[in-house]
């Protein structure tokens, strides 16, 4: 029966035949996958290895778990199962009272301001202020500040 081992803490620019070549001194492998990044192409720090015999899988366990590799201590130890991933967050609670279809329609979340929109300065014709250095209002009545 085959025996799949997680090997953890590997360094990032390991490479496949690095990696079984360093694995197949234990015993022959069945099998090696060395997932990478989708962005950069680069090992993820992590692989699967597969032994045919459990033997061999428990005597690299026991040769190369916490041993350097390429100046990192390798964790190894046996796969658990891929655990059944349904949704990712909490279960969402039932809608109260009456089904979705039978509900109205949406409120809108905020209401308009009754009134003409002002959009700018432009529109500020007659008044008798203005605006300033970093779109600040000024009126007429202001007095520039000396500090002397």
């Amino acid at each position: 029966m085959a025996v799949r081992l997680l090997i953890g803490h590997l360094p990032y620019d390991v490479s496949e035949a690095e990696l079984r070549a360093h694995f197949a001194a234990v015993g022959p492998l069945l099998s090696l996958v060395l997932p990478t990044d989708r962005d950069t192409g680069k090992p993820r720090g992590f692989a699967f290895v597969e032994f045919s015999a459990q033997a061999d899988a428990a005597e690299a366990i026991r040769r190369l778990h916490n041993q350097a590799f390429k100046g990192r201590l390798l964790a190894v130890n046996e796969a658990r199962a891929r655990e059944e991933r349904g949704t990712t967050g909490p279960p969402r609670p039932a809608a109260k009272g009456a089904a979705k279809s039978e509900r109205g329609p949406k409120r809108p979340m905020y209401k308009r301001a009754t009134g003409p929109v002002r959009l700018g300065a432009e529109d500020d014709e007659g008044e008798a202020e203005g605006r300033g250095a970093y779109g600040a209002r000024r009126h007429d009545t202001a007095v520039d500040y000396d500090p002397a």
